[in-house]
């Protein structure tokens, strides 16, 4: 049983920080699970501690100030324990043996830096998940998001984390970018024979505005297309440079 450190970065998510705590408690990989608040006002800080005064891998970090998804979950990875990294929002949940695919994933391809899980789209409107199309963007959307992965820390940081430009804080799209990079250096397998995290649905998600754009049923601001593109090419670009400087740095 390989060790994994769980990150969950969480914004005002005291109404389903709980479920996905207790998702992840039920995975035997959990060896480490950091709750990274992002400036919260709800009570989500004292859900992490009373978590934390039940089981001793549960613990609390707490950002000085809102920073956003991408900056709260690269402060947990410096935090990390151990070799992999599984990340999870505060308003999805693991299902019973996420984890322990992945980790018998990465055994048994010991030249793979990653792996994805398939997600299930919970509760989402039918005009979305009835569309025809709906199955192949939900396969798309299962490799960007960041519940769906499971990376070494070493590759991790080597690709220089998730990019927290103010531009991806606006429009969103970083896991998009670090999604981009990863498959394009190191892959980015997926595990396709069953569902194993669970996305629920909420007003105002990022992932409705995601199928509603890929569906066709609403337009995307072309300007913020123009500009996700821009900083995601600048993400890959900026993570080639480095890999190049390693692949040619004399290691003693």
């Amino acid at each position: 049983m390989t060790p994994i450190t769980i990150l969950i970065p969480c914004y005002n998510g005291a109404s389903t920080l709980g479920r996905a705590l207790e998702s992840c408690l039920i995975q035997p990989e959990a060896a480490q699970i950091l709750v990274v608040d992002d400036g919260s006002t709800d009570h989500s800080v004292d859900i992490a501690n009373q978590f934390s005064r039940h089981d001793p891998r549960v613990s609390l970090l707490r950002m000085p100030q809102n920073g956003g998804p991408a900056r709260a979950r690269n402060w947990g990875a410096l935090n990390a324990s151990h070799g992999l990294l599984a990340f999870l929002d505060a308003d999805d949940e693991y299902l019973p043996g996420a984890l322990t695919a992945a980790s018998a994933f990465i055994a048994d391809n010991p030249a793979a830096v990653s792996v994805r899980l398939d997600v299930d789209y919970v509760d989402f409107p039918v005009e979305l998940t009835a569309h025809p199309d709906f199955a192949a963007h939900a396969a798309t959307l299962s490799n960007t998001v960041p519940s769906s992965l499971i990376i070494r820390r070493a590759a991790f940081a080597a690709l220089g984390g998730f990019p927290m430009d103010d531009g991806f804080r606006r429009i969103g799209g970083e896991d998009g970018a670090f999604s981009w990079t990863l498959r394009e250096i190191f892959g980015n397998p997926r595990l396709e024979d069953a569902k194993r995290v669970r996305m629920h649905y909420h007003a105002g998600i990022h992932a409705e505005r995601y199928f509603r754009i890929a569906l066709g049923l609403q337009a995307p601001d072309s300007a913020d297309v123009d500009e996700a593109f821009r900083l995601s090419r600048q993400f890959l670009d900026t993570a080639r440079a480095g890999f190049m400087q390693l692949r040619m740095a004399q290691v003693s």
